[in-house]
């Protein structure tokens, strides 16, 4: 039996890194960058005003009184006529240019406009003292030219589309889209549509382990439920099997009806381990074809879902490219006083958030693998190391993140 940084270890040995695609931009959110990408201009690529206003020279208004002679207008997609002497001033807009010769902008509204005789106009500007860079933004503020501003490896969300967008990136070069076929097995299952009969329970793990596949951007194929005999699971392993990666739930255990590593093997899949000294989920099956990834994960929701949190998901950032592959602890502080008792590692469903202290966490009330429900409290899980122990209020503890926690 394999430890947990083992498993995760043959995991990362044997997934290989996912083919590279290119898509257009408005096809690319959620996808994974496969390339960096480089700044070929400066952002802004002018200094800019900040504010709707007047761009003067700071010195003129270094006792914030100044009444100026007013030359020009600039507005957004403009640029001024004329350079800013001593003693004048030139209206801008947000987002214009700044003129030759200004080096700060006074807003609007500590000012007024005079128009003379001779309908000349000046600006009348009662304000603080203004200073130099006040109220614009320079030139190569955001990015430079050469910069890089999106690592391999990253995320594409909108604002990661706005970014490429600025800098005229019609096309995306991405990590291929990842297809997972979803497969519960077990004679006790019945469509969550319908009213279970005696011995029977609703098929929760298919809409769960789906659901974690998404967070994750992967795209979730569900595969329904194959039945505990080798003709039902030979064909709808069959089928899983076109997927880049296949999760089986249930049926990995010892039982007489576990059958599922049996009919994996037989479909040509290579068991590469079996079994994990953890809590919850010790069942874990991992193996691989030429073009599928499989994971077998035990029955119990519960297992089911920390395993795909470790191991799955370890998996599908492998293929995407992200690093680290593998999940990262935090450290947060105990609410409350625990007492742990078990013989292997665990990963305890808990709810996590802040204070003015840092992150603390507090371990819900869990009754094991089994227990759904009461992981619908919970965003993380905390790391037990096996081995009884009193843990203490305020204690530092490794906790995990849950996909799609909050």
């Amino acid at each position: 039996m394999l430890n947990i940084d083992q498993a995760l270890a043959a995991i990362e040995t044997h997934v290989p890194s996912g083919r590279i695609e290119t898509v257009p931009l408005g096809e690319s959110l959620g996808r994974v960058l496969a390339e960096s990408v480089t700044s070929s201009i400066d952002s802004p690529p002018f200094d800019k005003a900040l504010m709707d206003g007047f761009a003067v020279r700071a010195a003129d208004v270094a006792d914030g009184q100044a009444t100026l002679r007013l030359i020009d207008e600039v507005t957004a997609g403009q640029v001024a006529s004329k350079p800013i002497a001593s003693g004048e001033a030139i209206q801008i807009m947000t987002g214009a240019p700044i003129p030759e010769g200004a080096d700060a902008v006074v807003r609007i509204e500590d000012t007024r406009i005079q128009t003379g005789p001779d309908n000349s106009q000046t600006v009348v500007i009662d304000t603080r003292p203004a200073t130099v860079g006040q109220d614009l933004v320079r030139q190569g503020t955001s990015m430079r030219q050469g910069d890089t501003v999106l690592p391999v490896g990253r995320r594409l969300r909108p604002q990661e589309l706005g970014l490429l967008a600025e800098l005229g990136h019609p096309n995306v070069a991405v990590r291929q889209a990842i297809t997972v076929g979803v497969l519960a097995t077990g004679d006790e299952l019945v469509t969550i549509d319908q009213v279970p009969g005696p011995g029977q329970i609703r098929n929760s793990n298919e809409a769960m382990l789906a659901a974690q596949v998404r967070a994750c951007g992967a795209v979730a194929r569900e595969l329904g439920i194959a039945r505990d005999t080798p003709e039902d699971l030979a064909e709808k392993i069959g089928e899983g099997l076109r997927c880049d990666v296949l999760l089986l739930s249930g049926g990995v255990s010892a039982g007489r009806l576990d059958l599922v590593p049996g009919q994996l093997a037989a479909a040509g899949v290579s068991e590469i381990f079996h079994r994990v000294r953890i809590k919850p989920g010790k069942p874990v099956w991992f193996g691989a074809t030429e073009g599928c990834l499989v994971f077998g994960l035990p029955g119990n929701p519960v297992s089911s879902m920390v395993c795909f949190e470790l191991f799955v998901r370890t998996a599908l950032r492998k293929i995407s490219g992200i690093l680290p592959a593998q999940p990262t602890p935090f450290a947060a502080r105990l609410s409350t006083d625990f007492e742990f008792r078990g013989d292997r590692p665990t990963y305890f469903p808990s709810q996590c958030g802040s204070d003015g202290e840092g992150p603390h966490v507090t371990p819900i009330s869990w009754h094991g693998s089994s227990d759904l429900r009461s992981t619908t409290d919970a965003n993380a899980m905390i790391f037990f190391p096996a081995g009884d122990r009193s843990y203490k209020s305020g204690e530092w503890v490794d906790v995990f993140g849950w996909t799609g926690g909050s």
